[in-house]
């Protein structure tokens, strides 16, 4: 399987470990590692055990098979989950991309030792997750899946009052996480990001050149100096009606 920019790179379809048992504890584990009052991350949050998650683990670094996760959303664009697995500069990245960009991608995180984030507010993970799309399309299509995946990208100081039952009910529904342990670990997760801090998101202000109409065409710009969105747009080079319609597939623009 090929990525544009990924041309000579291992990738390989990675939705298949999704089921298996220590996949989230692999994937998710790290971000519980700031929180202190319970002591360190558990397997067992995760529904799995130490040898699940080394299993896991090594399928997510393998050097010769980089796992790639597709999350397919509205108007044929998709975020892509790249596990970068070099061997001295293993990272993840997260983008988004659509068939009609060429070679261009919408860089929303990268996690590794030199990491850029947040890549997503709530809002728009959201709205990704819960997005119905044609089943038969590649890719990840469970809406609690698809949250989870995109947690890592996640930063929003303005999270919603349901926010922490939403990745709890994920956690239990993808991960057969007890109702109880989730609860925990979806706050650690959603408040205490060990990479960067919670963001403002908002829509800019209207350009002077657009004759008042909002800049970045509805889509949200990050204030957090370590994001990729911040000051930018989300994917530099395309056109305005293809930036608008990436704006409604995100939900932050109204259809016309």
């Amino acid at each position: 399987m090929l990525i544009s920019g990924y041309e000579d790179d291992p990738l390989v379809a990675g939705e298949d470990l999704l089921s298996r048992p220590g996949f989230w504890a692999a994937y998710l584990m790290w971000m519980g590692e700031t929180a202190d009052e319970d002591g360190e991350p558990d397997t067992g949050w995760f529904g799995a055990d130490e040898a699940d998650l080394d299993e896991a683990y090594e399928k997510l670094v393998d050097q010769e098979r980089w796992p790639v996760f597709r999350i397919p959303f509205g108007g044929g664009h998709s975020v892509v989950v790249v596990n970068r697995n070099f061997p001295d500069d293993q990272g993840t990245e997260y983008f988004v991309s659509h068939p009609d960009w060429g070679r261009r991608h919408g860089h929303l995180a990268t996690l590794d030792g030199h990491q850029a984030g947040p890549g997503l507010s709530w809002q728009e993970l959201s709205h990704i997750a819960n997005t119905t799309c044609d089943p038969n399309s590649p890719g990840v299509h469970d809406p609690y899946a698809r949250l989870l995946l995109l947690l890592p990208a996640l930063g929003d100081e303005d999270l919603p009052g349901d926010a922490e039952e939403a990745v709890s009910a994920a956690l239990v529904r993808a991960a057969g996480t007890p109702v109880a342990e989730a609860a925990r670990v979806a706050a650690r997760l959603l408040l205490d990001h060990p990479l960067w801090e919670p963001a403002r998101w908002e829509i800019p202000g209207p350009s002077p050149l657009s004759g008042g109409e909002p800049s970045f065409d509805g889509i949200l710009q990050c204030d957090g100096s370590m994001s990729p969105r911040c000051g930018l747009r989300l994917a530099r080079g395309i056109t305005v009606a293809q930036s608008e319609r990436l704006a409604r597939a995100l939900g932050t623009w109204p259809a016309r």
